[in-house]
């Protein structure tokens, strides 16, 4: 008898794309009824705004199949359009809310009945103008923030376990790249020079490399081959690996030099001294049949736990069962720090590590902002970092 499985995914992949058409259409039409519609345009400039929204929100949808079907850069004809409109679509309906709330607290009675009073065209033309103004400086900020490099942030962290004789390890932690589209080869030869120039120990790529498939962006990946460190180049998987392929860009990685952890560790050694190096596959790749998902107790099985480890894991949701297992410090990324404010405090309902460091039971996390960006190529109080890990044994 078939296996039912692929039925219910496709099921369930159809109603999660119902909902995100309907959620897309929504957000649309709030967005020309408030900025078009209540402020009571003249008819050609009410037509040409409704056809550009309706252009915008259709550019969304194209984006994915653009990015999948399509090389770059061809595929930046698609990508760049929708992008920028996905993050300014953000900020406005963000600030429309906002304008909502304050006129329904203040009692506005000109917008819960624009027909009857005559001033609520004028109020509402002076509330689009102030908010389209408001979004456009937001996002260029933003836009801004994004393109600049990313900053190169340093942190210590002192472990109780950790070998006297590898105190002042270096890790290059390269976290949420998302090459594709947008982030190319060109910013991958950038990723390569930096890390390169830390001269580390061992960098660190804790997931979500890419959007896209390898036929697309083998050539985009290409520069990574450059990197360098003493003890080698770890990669484990992140949602959007799992959703272009992680299969094959676990192989294609290996040909650039990296050495995949997908629910397994190894030894790091210098002389007498060692640890554990663990590393886990995202959870999003158990939605993907015979593609993976995360498994800490295949990975951690057989382990001495007496030796100190680090677990590389692309969610840092993997914390609350992790730092009970022994592990004393966990490396993540997944969450750019919430890149557009205030999207972070949304994140921090489903996950409470959304950037920076955290303790448990003794073991430690450190979550990156990412050191690139997905969607908006815009960073709002939440700065792309290439960040240098430097592990010491703690002292009493």
């Amino acid at each position: 008898m078939p296996s039912s499985r692929p039925l219910r995914r496709g099921i369930l992949i159809a109603l999660i794309a119902a909902a995100a058409s309907g959620l897309l259409a929504g957000l649309h039409y709030y967005i020309a009824r408030r900025l078009v519609l209540d402020p009571g345009l003249p008819g050609p400039w009410r037509d040409g705004l409704l056809a550009a929204i309706a252009v915008l929100a259709l550019s969304l949808v194209a984006q994915p199949f653009g990015e999948r079907l399509l090389r770059p850069p061809l595929s930046r004809v698609v990508s760049w359009p929708a992008s920028l409109w996905m993050g300014f679509a953000f900020l406005t309906v963000l600030l429309l809310a906002a304008t909502d709330a304050l006129l329904w607290i203040g009692g506005s009675a000109a917008f819960a009945a624009p027909e009857v009073f005559a001033p609520a065209e004028r109020v509402a033309s002076l509330r689009a103008a102030g908010v389209c103004s408001v979004a456009l400086v937001a996002g260029g900020i933003g836009l801004r923030a994004a393109l600049r490099p990313p900053a190169l942030r340093r942190v210590e962290i002192r472990l109780e376990r950790w070998p006297a004789a590898l105190d002042g390890f270096r890790i290059v932690q390269l976290s949420d790249v998302h090459l594709g589209p947008i982030l190319g080869r060109a910013f991958a030869s950038q990723l390569v020079a930096r890390s390169n120039a830390l001269a580390p120990d061992l960098v660190a790529v804790t997931g979500d490399l890419v959007d896209g498939g390898v036929k697309q962006l083998a050539g985009e990946v290409a520069p990574l081959a450059g990197l360098r460190a003493r003890h080698g180049i770890f990669f484990v998987t992140g949602s959007h690996d799992h959703y272009s392929g992680a299969r094959s860009w676990t192989e294609k990685v290996r040909e650039l030099g990296f050495q995949p952890l997908r629910n397994e560790r190894i030894e790091i050694r210098d002389g007498d001294a060692c640890f554990d190096l663990v590393g886990v596959d995202d959870h999003h790749g158990s939605h993907f049949a015979n593609d993976g998902g995360e498994d800490l107790e295949a990975a951690l099985a057989g382990r001495d736990r007496e030796r100190p480890a680090i677990l590389l894991a692309h969610d840092p949701s993997t914390f609350k069962r992790a730092s009970g297992l022994g592990i004393d410090l966990q490396i993540s990324g997944h969450t750019h720090g919430g890149q557009i404010w205030p999207f972070g405090h949304l994140v921090r309902l489903a996950i409470p590590f959304v950037a920076g460091r955290f303790e448990c039971q003794g073991a430690q996390l450190y979550v990156s902002r990412g050191t690139g960006f997905w969607g908006p190529p815009m960073r709002l109080r939440a700065p792309a970092e290439i960040t240098e890990i430097v592990v010491r044994r703690a002292t009493g």
